[in-house]
């Protein structure tokens, strides 16, 4: 099967958590996992000119991770996030500035690679510093299919950063916490479904994925609501089990399966993630029966 031809653009750095330390960042969890799927992911970050990005950047090669486009700055440190893990198996962040991913610098280069992808994935929290958030919209005229992958972080977001990413994609996926909170700036609504069909509406979307947790996931395409339950696991931490989703949804659906197939798949992988520790769990693709009677 040939792979598909991913960029993923914004943050890469270390969560600290109380024990250890562990490589993250959506787009650096993304793109493991389109790799563990047999794609061609290509990152762009960047990283201090320090131990922590040398670090990162030994990661990402040793995945087979194209780092072409992993930037490196001595102006400013590798980012830093200081994960606490909650009684849920949750965690809060508290996510340092400014860090390297906060000065990722526009350049023709990086516009080549994303005119040759065929999805370029991209959140909400790079967003938060205007040199990034500059070169991010640069890409984003040129880019062919546009995914955002929402990330509200307080204090790191305001309603006019979301809705500008918001009126440049083309597939959405977000949480039903968020899905309330950023269709609460417009209007009330009765359901989730009311709230996905009119950010749908107001933001000419082509897919909106609304993961729920432990109750699963949703799709809306536009003509019908699809809907997968969520798989039982023992939650060791749920660091990455987001990214772990959209990366399997991305990768059955950029192959042409249904979309009720790729919510199955992705599910699984968001359980197996969560159930293990860490976002990058080794595994291989087909054992994964998380789920499975």
């Amino acid at each position: 099967m040939s792979s598909v031809s991913f960029v993923c653009f914004g943050e890469i750095l270390w969560d600290i958590l109380p024990n250890e330390e562990v490589p993250g960042g959506a787009p650096m969890n993304v793109a493991y996992h389109l790799q563990q799927l047999g794609n061609t992911p290509v990152i762009i970050t960047q990283v201090g000119a320090d131990k922590s990005g040398e670090e990162l950047l030994r990661l990402l090669k040793e995945q087979q991770i194209d780092t072409r486009f992993v930037l490196t700055t001595t102006e400013y440190s590798t980012g830093l996030v200081n994960a606490i893990p909650q009684p849920n198996g949750d965690m809060q962040y508290t996510i340092l500035q400014p860090v390297a991913w906060d000065y990722i610098q526009y350049d023709h280069e990086l516009v080549k690679a994303v005119k040759q992808a065929k999805y370029f994935i991209f959140g909400s929290l790079v967003a938060r510093n205007d040199v990034s958030s500059y070169t991010l919209l640069q890409l984003l005229q040129v880019a062919n299919t546009k995914v955002l992958d929402i990330n509200l972080r307080a204090p790191h977001y305001t309603q006019e950063s979301i809705t500008t990413l918001l009126q440049a994609a083309d597939i959405l996926k977000l949480n039903e916490d968020e899905l309330i909170l950023i269709t609460n700036w417009w209007s009330s609504f009765d359901s989730l479904e009311e709230r996905t069909a009119y950010l749908y509406k107001t933001f000419s979307l082509q897919l909106i994925i609304v993961t729920k947790g432990a109750d699963g996931a949703m799709v809306y395409d536009g003509e019908a609501f699809y809907y997968q339950g969520g798989i039982k696991v023992n939650v060791i931490d749920t660091i990455g089990s987001g990214d772990s989703f959209l990366a399997a949804f991305l990768n059955h659906y950029a192959r042409g399966k249904t979309i009720p197939d790729a919510l199955l798949f992705a599910t699984k992988l968001g359980a197996f993630v969560a159930s293990s520790k860490g976002a990058w769990p080794v595994y291989n693709p087909a054992d994964l029966t998380v789920g499975d009677k």
